[in-house]
């Protein structure tokens, strides 16, 4: 059991921080900025997660009856209770992750938690299982939709970002190479996540498009030179226009 009996320690006022066995490095080291990343990752999960519970449980008024005391009615959607569920488990392992990314490799502990193939897979699983509910893509999607998709894809963005970190610390100092590998599968499952609840809930998805489509392109050009032609026309006709008294 942790147990934090003080917020502030006024040991990291001069730039630096110490990891998992007491080493004392400056804050913007790349294992800072990895684990960093990954709390960072793990506050947007947690917003995902706020919207997603509106959808789990409906409140209603408190009545004199209650005592004035507000009641939770049952679950209205299961795909909202699957997906706590998920987002729980992935905030978990988050949290791992980063303590395990605070432990430098000259310090170990007996229990340590150290992200594996066991949960890369169990990311693959939960990845295939929401897939199979999901149409096949023709185009890029554009972040977006509800509320709980749009901080999935946010979500999804910092994973990348962190993925980038841990790659960076991997090329100063010795790392398993599972962690590289979970954020990477992570921002496929965000992704597909981001598209499964959003047709759960019967949101549209916002597609890519390159720009105007040709054929709208020279309908715009060809409207746009109509204009000037009618502009120029009506401006010449003024200057033909006979003055009066002559």
């Amino acid at each position: 059991m942790v147990r934090i009996t003080k917020v502030y320690t006024r040991t990291g006022d001069k730039g630096s921080t110490r990891l998992v066995g007491g080493k004392k490095i400056p804050k913007d080291a790349a294992r800072i900025e990895a684990y960093g990343t990954l709390d960072e990752l793990n506050s947007v999960v947690g917003l995902a997660r706020v919207f997603n519970d509106d959808l789990k449980s409906k409140r209603v008024q408190p009545s004199p009856a209650s005592g004035g005391h507000v009641h939770s009615l049952k679950p209205r959607l299961p795909a909202a209770e699957h997906l706590d569920d998920i987002l729980r488990q992935l905030q978990n392992e988050l949290f791992d992750l980063g303590s395990e990314l605070a432990t430098p490799a000259d310090f170990s502990y007996e229990g340590m938690f150290r992200v594996s193939e066991q949960e890369v897979k169990g990311l693959e699983r939960l990845i295939d299982f929401c897939q199979k509910d999901l149409e096949p893509l023709n185009s890029f999607i554009l972040p977006g939709g509800g509320k709980v998709g749009g901080f999935l894809h946010q979500a999804r963005t910092v994973c990348r970002r962190a993925e980038r970190d841990i790659l960076r610390l991997s090329r100063e100092e010795d790392l398993s190479p599972w962690p590289l590998t979970y954020v990477n599968r992570l921002s496929d499952l965000l992704f597909v996540l981001s598209r499964w609840v959003s047709q759960k809930l019967g949101e549209p998805e916002y597609l890519w498009e390159r720009g105007l489509r040709s054929s709208e392109r020279k309908a715009a050009r060809s409207d746009r030179t109509k204009k000037a032609k009618s502009i120029r026309g009506a401006k010449n006709a003024v200057k033909k226009r006979p003055r009066k008294g002559t």
